[in-house]
Parts: structure tokens; C-alpha cells; sequence
């Protein structure tokens, strides 16, 4: 494969927001935030739609005992979300998955040495389906999930996007959701605090990604425990994991914030690679 740098696509990690904030019409009390954050997703939609060939979804809320491949044709919608109103269990975001692709994923990862599992039947949850029903609402371009794995090392998952970041110079757009800020009692905690203690990491976390050796950036990442704000942030990491990925899959490449807002008071960014 000839590598030309100028057709590399870049890598995303994406806050996704809560549940199905998209449909609901205050969107969930936070129409400043959430607004913000939707005009982000479109403008990336627009600038990547046609570009790429594929996505490479990676969620915060997928995972297994393996990295696992999804390798369904037409995935379903897996509405992994409580208490919202009925309608918004009844939306769709069918792209087609890609088993092609699927199967480019399967195969660096083994040659990567991880022991990889593969899946058929799981549908897109809400970390895939609501952002890209705001950046791709056509849901045309064929989608391929990768779970993460349980126990959530920041090394393994670093490890999982550097296998993964030759796919970026075959038109696969690599996009991991989750949450640069994820603590449900901070949210209920007030926006005084919640505003504090997100914005403690959230200021540790840019400057970790946009460090300029990749290397160092990386092993920063690796101990994101260590940062001010990081277990108040994020009592579990499964929303912070998919930025692992994506720093992995930066390879070389350099890192930079791509969107700075808040949601229900809470600093969240979005970080570009390449």
C-alpha cells in the first residue's frame, strides 16, 4: 500500500452527551450546551462525508472480556438509555455496517497479537447512533463497531489504536464517544462544582493531547488517574477509554482540542488527531 499523507484521514474522540438529547426538544434542559455541541457534530459530518468510505465507531458504552468486532450487516438500535419518552426508543439510524471492514479490524488486531472475538447481533447504542444522527443523518456510509475491553487499561487500548491506524489511509474515519467529564453525581452536584472540578481535568487532559512528543503524550494518557479532577471526573473510565484508542491511532500524528463546551455545567472537549 503506497501511504500518501494527504489522503490520512485524522481521528476523533467525541463527547456523545446524554442519552437521546438529540430528539428532546429542551434539548435535556441544556439547549446552550447541547446546541453548541450539535453544531460541532454537523460541521464534522459535513467536512468528512465525503472524504471517507467508512466509519470506525468506538463507544464508551460497548464492553467485552475481548476486543470485539462487529460484523453485522444491517445493525439494529440498541437504546441502552432509562426513563426517557417512548419515542425516543423508536429511533433509527440504520447505516449499514461493513463486514470488509470488519474483517481489516480482525485481522491487524490478531496480527497486533490481541485475541480478538466477533459479534453480529449487537445493534448501535446511544455512543454511536445519537452523535451520528447529528453528523451523518443519511446514514449511508457503512459503520463498523470495536468494543472495549473490560478491564479499561489505558495501555491496552493505546496499544488497540496503533494496530488500528493504518486503516486511516484507507477512507476509514475513526470516530471513539465517549465523555471528556463522566460522573453522574457530579452532575447532580451543581454546576459550581461540577464547573470546578471538569475543569481541573479537562485543562490536564488538553495539555496531555496536545503534548508534542507522541511518546510522552501517550504515557501522560496512560496515567490520567494521577491528573487533578481525574477520579472526581471519572469514577469508572469507560467514557475517557475511547480517547486511548484514538491517541493510539494518532500514531505520529499530533493531537489538539476540536471543541471546547459544557453540558449540564460540566467542561467537555473534543480532541482531533492528524
Amino acid at each position: 500500500m503506497t501511504m500518501n499523507l494527504s489522503d490520512k484521514l485524522p481521528v476523533f474522540f467525541i463527547p456523545h452527551g446524554g442519552g437521546p438529547w438529540n430528539v428532546m426538544d429542551d434539548y435535556m434542559g441544556d439547549p446552550e450546551g447541547y446546541g453548541k455541541l450539535s453544531e460541532y457534530l454537523k460541521k464534522l459530518g459535513q467536512e468528512y462525508g465525503q472524504k471517507a468510505r467508512s466509519l470506525l465507531m468506538v463507544s464508551g458504552h460497548w464492553e467485552e472480556p475481548l476486543p470485539t468486532v462487529h460484523f453485522g450487516k444491517n445493525p439494529s438500535m440498541y437504546y441502552d438509555y432509562y426513563g426517557f419518552p417512548e419515542f425516543t426508543y423508536h429511533l433509527e439510524w440504520r447505516a449499514p455496517g461493513n463486514s470488509e471492514l470488519a474483517a481489516d479490524v480482525d485481522q491487524l488486531l490478531r496480527a497486533a497479537g490481541f485475541k480478538t472475538a466477533h459479534e453480529t447481533e449487537r445493534g448501535y447504542d446511544h455512543g454511536t447512533f445519537v452523535p451520528m444522527m447529528i453528523a451523518f443523518p443519511e446514514a449511508k456510509m457503512s459503520t463498523t463497531q470495536l468494543s472495549l475491553v473490560k478491564d479499561l487499561d489505558p495501555a491496552i487500548h493505546i496499544a488497540i489504536g496503533k494496530a488500528l491506524e493504518p486503516l486511516r489511509w484507507e477512507g476509514v474515519l475513526m470516530i471513539c464517544s465517549g465523555m471528556s467529564y463522566h460522573n453522574m453525581r457530579g452532575f447532580m452536584s451543581g454546576s459550581e462544582y461540577v464547573g470546578r472540578v471538569s475543569k481541573l481535568f479537562d485543562d490536564w487532559l488538553t495539555s496531555a493531547v496536545e503534548t508534542t512528543d507522541p511518546e510522552k503524550r501517550n504515557g501522560l494518557l496512560i496515567h490520567w488517574h494521577q491528573a487533578p479532577g481525574a477520579l472526581e471526573s471519572h469514577p469508572r473510565s469507560e467514557h475517557l477509554v475511547p480517547l486511548f484508542v484514538a491517541a493510539g491511532a494518532a500514531g505520529n500524528d499530533l493531537g489538539h482540542k476540536d471543541y471546547s463546551g459544557t453540558i449540564m455545567g460540566a467542561n467537555v472537549s473534543s480532541f482531533k488527531f492528524g
